[in-house]
């Protein structure tokens, strides 16, 4: 293997790619993830700073990685004014690259964002989408304190960097998506199995058919605004009993008279 000095920055950025690829290992911890993320854009990129920015579950951007205090400031600051290069990005999932903030351009779209990025210390910003075809799940900002554009090779670099990173959280959205389906899927099981237990009790209790038993164990769910499965451990561990319904009463008998 080639250790030279002039193959250190491939064997970087390698590692790096391998990292950002390998979201799948046991305790994978996203915010760590998405920290070293903003550390390695720093530090293969050139750039000053950067932030990530990705949906929760209501499809809301959420900060969730900064390469710096400063920069997780600013980030806030886009969200709570919601104007600025990451949410323009988001919305129309395409690239936005500004190489000067006090720029017409900036000073007219994001007013506020190129004041506070200004006060900060940031003179140029690229934002990237985090997508997968048509799926944008974020966005990476790429602060630079010198006002310039950022290179084509750079570029999509950053890209490629932000593409990688979104398959690996899609990845582990599917598979924690699926481990919530299975547990899903084993409380349905083991409530079905509480449930069968209770008709039988009941059923037992009561001198009732199987199937009436359950009718009754739903109807008194129902009417006490209950769960069914609760109330069906409650019958198993007796710590409460669905009594029987009482027929109604039955028609009058007319009176002969005496």
């Amino acid at each position: 293997m080639d250790t030279s000095p002039s193959r250190e920055p491939e064997r970087r950025l390698a590692e790096a790619f391998v990292a950002l690829a390998d979201t799948l290992v046991t305790g994978f911890d996203l915010i760590d993830f998405m920290h070293a993320l903003t550390e390695q854009c720093v530090e293969l990129l050139g750039v000053d700073a950067a932030g990530l920015l990705i949906t929760d579950q209501h499809g809301s951007l959420q900060l969730v990685g900064a390469s710096s205090e400063q920069t997780r400031l600013l980030e806030l600051f886009q969200l709570q004014s919601d104007q600025g290069p990451c949410l323009d990005c988001f919305r129309s999932g395409r690239p936005v690259h500004c190489p000067d903030l006090s720029g017409t351009p900036a000073t007219a779209s994001w007013p506020r964002f190129a004041q506070q990025a200004h006060e900060a210390g940031f003179h140029a910003v690229s934002a990237l989408p985090m997508r997968l075809r048509d799926q944008v799940i974020g966005a990476m900002n790429l602060f630079r304190s010198e006002p310039g554009e950022l290179d084509g090779v750079t570029a999509a670099l950053a890209q490629a960097m932000a593409d990688i990173a979104t398959i690996g959280l899609l990845q582990e959205r599917a598979l924690r998506e699926s481990q919530v389906l299975v547990e899903q899927l084993q409380h349905a099981l083991s409530s079905r199995v509480v449930i069968e237990q209770a008709k039988g009790m009941l059923g037992e209790r009561h001198a009732l058919p199987v199937e009436e038993a359950f009718g009754l164990l739903r109807r008194q769910a129902r009417s006490q605004n209950q769960n069914l499965t609760e109330l069906a451990r409650e019958v198993v561990a007796r710590t409460s009993d669905v009594p029987p319904e009482r027929p109604g009463p039955g028609p009058a008998t007319p009176s002969t008279g005496g």
